[in-house]
Formats: C-alpha cells, sequence, structure tokens
C-alpha cells in the first residue's frame, strides 16, 4: 500500500497539541489567541488531511482517540523544537545578541553565579544566558551544553578550560553551636556533629588525616545531595561544616555563619568554565567568558 505523504500545516498541528494538551477546544483557543471555532475547524481539517479521528466529541466535551493520543506524544517534542528555534533565532539577530546554554553545579550557580549576572545583562542587554544546573560532572558532547562550570582538577580531557575560583574548604558552624558548646581544639571538633556533602564524602576524613586524628571519628554525621542543604544545616546549628569558602561568603559577611581558627582543606580542585574548542569563537561564548573575567578580578580585589 503507498502512503500518502502528508504534510499538515503548522496550525493545524498547533491547534491539535494545544487541544489535546489541554483537553478542551476552548482552553486552546485562549491560549492561542484564536476563537473555538477556528480551533475545530483546524482540528477538523488535520483529521481530513491524515484521513484519522484524532478526538472523539460528545457535546462540548473532547476526548483523544488512541491514535489521536500517540500522535499527540509525536508531534509535541517536534513543536517544542521549533518554537525553541525560533527563539534562539530572534534572540541572535535581535542586535548584538544570541543565547549561551550554561550548565553550572546548583550551589555554585545559586550562591555565586547568579547573584552576578545582573551585571551581564547590564552589559550584553540582548543576550541570554540558559542555566542547566544537576548534580555531577558535565559531558558537553550531545547534551545542547555550549559551556559548563565544573569543579575539578585541570587539564579537562577535551576541552578548554578557564579557572574561576579554587575550592577551598574551609571549616564554618553557627555562632550560636559555639555558645552552647565552645571549640577550643581541633580534637573538640570532631566531638561535634559533622555535615557531610555527598560528592566530597571523604572531606572530613582528610582533614582528620591532615591533623592526625582517627579518621573513623570523621566518618560519623548525615550527608546531603547538594550544598546549600548542607549550608542551611549548619546555618540552623545541626553540626559542623567543612565547604568551600566562595559558597558560604553571603552567610559569613551577614555573622549566620563563623570560619572556625582552624585550617581547613587547600584546594585541590577548581571551579572551572569548560568548553569545547569548536565553541571557542561563539560570539556570546566570548562576551560571557570577558565577563566572567572581570568578575574574578573584583572578587579577587574584595
Amino acid at each position: 500500500m503507498n502512503l500518502k505523504k502528508i504534510t499538515p500545516s503548522l496550525s493545524m498541528l498547533m491547534a491539535f497539541e494545544a487541544s489535546a494538551r489541554l483537553g478542551s477546544f476552548t482552553k486552546a483557543a485562549h491560549e492561542l489567541s484564536l476563537t473555538q471555532g477556528a480551533i475545530s475547524r483546524q482540528v477538523t481539517a488535520l483529521e481530513g488531511a491524515l484521513d484519522l479521528p484524532l478526538f472523539i466529541r460528545c457535546g462540548r466535551h473532547i476526548e483523544l482517540t488512541e491514535v489521536g493520543r500517540r500522535y499527540a506524544l509525536d508531534i509535541a517534542p517536534a513543536l517544542a523544537r521549533i518554537r525553541g528555534a525560533s527563539t534562539r533565532a530572534l534572540a541572535f539577530y535581535g542586535g548584538e545578541g544570541g543565547q549561551l546554554n550554561l550548565g553550572a553545579l546548583p550551589t555554585f550557580a545559586s550562591r555565586w553565579l547568579v547573584p552576578k549576572l545582573a551585571s551581564f545583562y547590564q552589559q550584553h542587554p540582548n543576550m541570554v544566558v540558559h542555566i542547566h544546573s544537576r548534580i555531577g560532572e558535565y559531558v558537553l558532547q550531545g547534551t545542547g551544553l555550549d559551556a559548563a562550570i565544573n569543579v575539578g582538577v585541570k587539564p579537562f580531557s577535551g576541552l578548554l578550560s578557564e579557572r574561576i575560583v579554587p575550592e577551598e574548604m574551609i571549616i564554618v558552624c553557627s555562632p550560636k553551636l559555639l555558645v552552647r558548646n565552645p571549640v577550643r581544639s581541633i580534637e573538640d571538633l570532631f566531638s561535634f556533629r559533622l555535615l557531610h556533602i555527598m560528592a566530597r564524602s571523604e572531606a572530613w576524613r582528610e582533614l582528620a588525616t591532615q591533623y592526625q586524628i582517627n579518621p573513623r571519628s570523621a566518618l560519623a554525621g548525615p550527608q546531603f545531595e547538594t550544598t546549600i542543604h548542607l549550608i542551611q544545616a549548619a546555618v540552623l546549628g545541626i553540626g559542623i561544616g567543612l565547604v568551600a569558602r566562595c559558597l558560604v561568603e553571603n552567610e559569613l559577611n551577614s555573622k549566620e555563619l563563623v570560619e572556625l581558627p582552624f585550617k581547613g582543606l587547600s584546594a585541590k580542585r577548581d571551579y572551572c568554565l569548560l568548553y569545547s574548542p569548536d565553541k571557542e569563537g561563539h560570539p556570546i561564548l566570548q562576551a560571557f567568558r570577558a565577563w566572567l573575567a572581570d568578575q574574578i578580578i573584583e572578587s579577587h580585589s574584595l
């Protein structure tokens, strides 16, 4: 059997997708700024073009047929890609513009990067930075990301990298905790509840070894998947944290946390901007890198 090559119009597909997703011609009409009658006509025209029933109509109610349900699932991602491509085109050609898809570790993004982004948009009002956050190492190839901010040791295989800030680990706690239980020695420290970051699960053990203390004393205590949750726990006086200085600057400045007078872990890793060599000439990445360099200089001067 020869199958007809059918290419429905975008207006038909958008009317159907919205109706299928919202379960109503009326709601679809409201979303697309059309009349209910126009939506109904577009869907009927699509059914005619496909020669398939996509909805069962019961008065004012509609219900997807099985083929309609499957069709809606198939076309929704395609329409989303079209919308995304259109947004990117508008951003890129709207003057000095473009968009950057940036991966960043959640706590670093919220504590260091996002608070500084206002100045980037002041310098580049037509550029857009989309921040994608997840825990763990970022792999750029095949992810749609243009660059990522990760923590690790240079060099990063197959990628160009630029150092942002060292991961200097310091010992912090709520001042309320010290009022109840003063810490007079490093041995006292290890008698407290210690807060652990899952991604740096060996940090307290390394510190114990550094001070020639039995590493077993560093194993107890709650673990947190994200550093931001550990910071919150430390502020609430739940225990003592060993965290990167750059992530707790606000709490140190506001006195919600205090740094204990013991040397933490020297920086063995750095937070770095990573990107593939083929992205090096990307105009918005060049602009972002230049802005980032200014932020690094400003941070060091404080």
